[in-house]
């Protein structure tokens, strides 16, 4: 590559067309070639070389230049990428040098400092525009050694270009005379006058006046800069200029954005949600003092509402926080554009909002404003781009007939939303003092259950599941007892969502799971090799401990994971559980074996059937009561099932005639209080040895 071929070469020898037609004339003389024009320039004692902005290197160079960069060929010179090393303020500087030389024909003349091989060496260089033969802007440098060497000028002229500290030097009347790097990428414009950069009038009087009384003046002001407006802290000290000796002000300035706005954020946070914008709990008790005062002046009922997001986690665990965060926007959002003018909307935390609603006692009925709430929700939001359906649950309650204080109104409607979130057809609730009573009976429930579990008070039933032709137990579901000590024996379905609800379940969980394996290797023993089936709640499919125990239980307890069934609820296969497939695949591999029960009333997503290891599916009592009208639902569940290879157990079968159907409509397995109902071990056992064979699957 030529120097013919990099540039033209009146930009070579600096001249323009408009200095003299001399010159132009000179340049186009056939008499001088590329290679004349390099062996002058060799012979130059300054280092001349052409810079690549885009490239970050050097492509072309005179022998000076060589020599200053320790250079033993202009090819070797081409070949180093000058940007792998080069710091940030640097290629900053170089931007600058480009926007400079491509708006206006300028040369800039700083001190550099170079390091070929290592070693320091300092010039002077003056740089301006190059336009290359394809043209882009490139950057011809002139360099000479420069010989005041004092340390403290080289490093104070490093510093200045490295520093993030905007320097700047203007005339008094503000004109600029001098950037440093960081003051040069901050400012709107070269030619911006320094009194231009204010946004407010008042702070450039208010700097006049502390230069004119003090000399030195320090503000932290709202100025103009490429960033946008930003607040920066300003010394002013009024100084010399080095090269016209007139009065000119040095300036300093530093971007304290983030800390001047930090009280405000401050005082924004402590008293809103930083996620939806709305009152937070902090606040809430100072803006409803005031609200329930002015709705008793105004003769207005003031209603507080409790809304929750119904399986909010499940959103966040299958799609992701941010889609969870989407959400929580979303419904804030909602809320505040569904509120009066005087209602006060509020995060209380996590996916419960509150909203204090005004309105006159002559109003639609109780209530009516919770539902329409719900109405607002009633079809699927768009979530991250994805639609889903979205359910929330209310509890709410009225000021001053169900609370006078604020914390007992929240109390209240906070009662009135568990129920809420309880009631699958009634999903917004007002408060009633029955609520109170049956917390303080849950609260009560709950420490008995943490003493059953340390007491080992808990028992397993046993309810056989039968061949619909023969009668013949093949196998049984264990279903947990509680043998309360004063109230006797405790079925599952009063103390097990309680469980769910606090946590207990995973202990009480497992100890499900070691009284079946060890009560299935007590069977073996005594001639009944058959099946035992366990409930297994979702929560403990998203518990790690689960997975180990059962993977455990055959070395602990010698059972057979072959002959164990695990039950599981349709919202598991439906993805609502995270890492439940995960587990399932892992208990799979080791021979238990997986059942869907209480199947149809989730509404299971066949793609999701196909993707579980289900070895089985039991048909919900419900549809086993409709069999009478055609059982048209439990012939498509028995269709599924023949198309899954999966094996089919009829719940809750109490007539002969419902038995008969389903042997007739090829249903094989069935339980229910027709055969029998749960019953301890020693009768089941009893049971089993009083038929007239050892039962086999």
């Amino acid at each position: 590559m030529t120097l013919s071929d990099q540039l033209k070469l009146q930009k070579i020898v600096r001249h323009s067309t408009d200095e003299s037609e001399h010159a132009g004339a000179a340049i186009t003389d056939s008499r001088f070639d590329a290679r004349l024009i390099n062996s002058i320039y060799d012979r130059l004692e300054t280092g001349v070389w052409i810079f690549d902005f885009d490239e970050k290197k050097i492509i072309w160079a005179n022998k000076k230049a060589l020599e200053i960069t320790g250079a033993p060929s202009l090819e070797e010179l081409r070949t180093r990428d000058m940007g792998s090393d080069m710091s940030h303020s640097v290629d900053q500087r170089l931007k600058q040098y480009r926007q400079d030389f491509t708006q206006k024909d300028v040369s800039v003349s700083e001190i550099w400092t170079l390091y070929p091989k290592g070693k320091a060496r300092v010039l002077q260089v003056t740089m301006s525009g190059i336009v290359l033969n394809d043209g882009r802007m490139a950057m011809l440098c002139e360099a000479r050694d420069h010989h005041e060497q004092q340390p403290e000028t080289l490093r104070s002229a490093e510093a200045l270009m490295h520093t993030t500290v905007m320097i700047s030097l203007f005339t008094k009347n503000g004109s600029p005379l001098y950037r440093n790097t960081a003051a040069r990428a901050a400012c709107v414009d070269l030619e911006t006058n320094f009194y231009q950069q204010f946004q407010n009038p008042a702070d450039i009087l208010h700097l006049k006046e502390r230069l004119e009384r003090e000399r030195n003046a320090r503000l932290v002001a709202l100025v103009r800069t490429s960033q946008g407006d930003r607040w920066h802290e300003l010394t002013v000290r009024p100084c010399s200029d080095a090269v016209t000796s007139q009065p000119a002000y040095l300036v300093s300035e530093i971007d304290v954005t983030e800390l001047h706005e930090t009280k405000e954020r401050a005082q924004y946070l402590a008293s809103h949600d930083a996620l939806t914008g709305l009152s937070n709990r902090t606040y809430l008790t100072e803006r409803l003092s005031k609200l329930l005062a002015d709705a008793a002046t105004k003769g207005l009922t003031a209603t507080l509402y409790l809304v929750d997001l119904d399986d909010f986690k499940a959103i966040n665990d299958t799609m992701g926080h941010a889609a969870g965060d989407a959400l929580l926007q979303l419904v804030g959002n909602r809320l505040k554009e569904i509120a009066g003018p005087q209602d006060i909307v509020a995060r209380l935390g996590g996916d419960e909002f509150l909203i204090c609603h005004l309105e006159d006692p002559e109003a639609e009925g109780p209530g009516w404003f919770g539902k329409s709430l719900l109405g607002s929700f009633s079809y699927q939001q768009m979530i991250d781009g994805h639609p889903r359906s979205v359910s929330l649950s209310i509890g709410y309650s009225h000021y001053p007939e169900d609370g006078r204080s604020i914390d007992n109104l929240i109390r209240n409607a906070d009662l009135a939303l568990y129920q809420a979130k309880r009631d699958p057809k009634e999903k917004c609730v007002r408060f009633h003092d029955t609520m109170r009573l049956r917390r303080d009976e849950n609260l009560a429930l709950k420490k008995d259950m943490e003493r059953a579990i340390e007491e080992d008070e808990f028992a397993l039933y046993f309810q056989p599941i039968a061949l619909t032709a023969s009668s013949e137990t093949v196998s049984a579901e264990a279903l947990i007892r509680w043998l309360h000590p004063e109230k006797g024996l405790v079925p599952p379905d009063q103390f097990i969502p309680l469980a769910e609800d606090t946590g207990l379940i995973n202990r009480i969980g497992a100890w499900v799971c070691r009284s079946v394996a060890q009560a299935q290797v007590r069977f073996r023993k005594r001639g009944f090799d058959i099946s035992i089936s366990m409930n297994v709640s979702p929560w403990q499919l998203s518990d790690p401990e689960f997975t180990a125990l059962m993977m455990d239980l055959p070395d602990l307890y010698g059972c057979d994971p072959t002959k164990i069934i695990l039950e599981i609820t349709e919202n598991v296969v439906l993805g609502e559980i995270p890492d439940a497939l995960t587990a399932l695949n892992e208990l799979k591999i080791i021979g238990y074996s997986i059942v869907i029960d209480d199947f149809g009333t989730g509404y299971s997503n066949l793609a999701y059937l196909y993707n579980y290891p289900i070895d089985g599916i039991k048909i919900d009592r419900m549809f086993i009561n409709d069999i009478s009208n055609g059982g048209a639902i439990v012939k498509l569940i028995l269709s599924l099932a023949d198309a899954l290879g999966a094996t089919v157990v009829a719940e809750g079968v109490e007539t002969i005639e419902q038995r008969d159907w389903l042997t007739e409509n090829g249903c094989d397995r069935f339980q229910g209080y027709l055969y029998s109902k749960p019953v301890p071990e020693d009768r089941f056992l009893g049971f089993l040895e009083s038929q007239a064979h050892i039962p086999t699957k």
